[in-house]
């Protein structure tokens, strides 16, 4: 039952991941010579394939304890990655606009670091859960030993 548990949490982490950046970085952009048209922005859906790789392969590979060192591999490359382009992209947009200093927290990508680190964390969680050494009772120890 922990696994369920742990897998939901995993899978709805990465699911507000992808909405979050689908919100800010949407690729699906107005034209700029008919505003009716949408048209597709390749830069803007790169911000979007991290959280989609993590949505569904990462979730895929913790569904089972064979792929889950796999699993927690990519979600470990994910989060890292994540971290680095939000901490530039936040540095970049706050010297371009001019924040200031006390508003930097609360304007940048902390909250969504986080979201992505928590992730992280719950995958570890799932790792541990499986990875944990399984207790034989004493006639299948017998067995084992032979």
């Amino acid at each position: 039952m922990k696994k369920n548990s742990l897998l939901a949490a995993l899978f709805l982490l990465a699911a507000s991941g992808l909405m979050l950046h689908y919100r800010i970085h949407n690729f699906m952009v107005p034209d700029r010579l008919l505003p009716s048209v949408l048209v597709f922005d390749g830069s803007k859906f790169l911000a979007s394939l991290l959280p989609a790789i993590d949505v569904v392969v990462v979730t895929s590979l913790f569904m089972s304890r064979r792929t889950a060192a796999y699993g927690y591999l990519l979600n470990g490359l994910i989060v890292i990655y994540g971290t680095l382009l939000m901490g530039h992209y936040s540095i970049a947009e706050m010297v371009t606009r001019g924040v200031p200093i006390e508003k930097m927290v609360l304007k940048s990508t902390i909250p969504d670091i986080g979201i992505a680190w928590g992730d992280f964390f719950v995958g570890k969680a799932l790792y541990d859960h499986y990875m944990k050494p399984v207790k034989l009772s004493a006639p299948e120890e017998e067995s084992a030993r032979e």
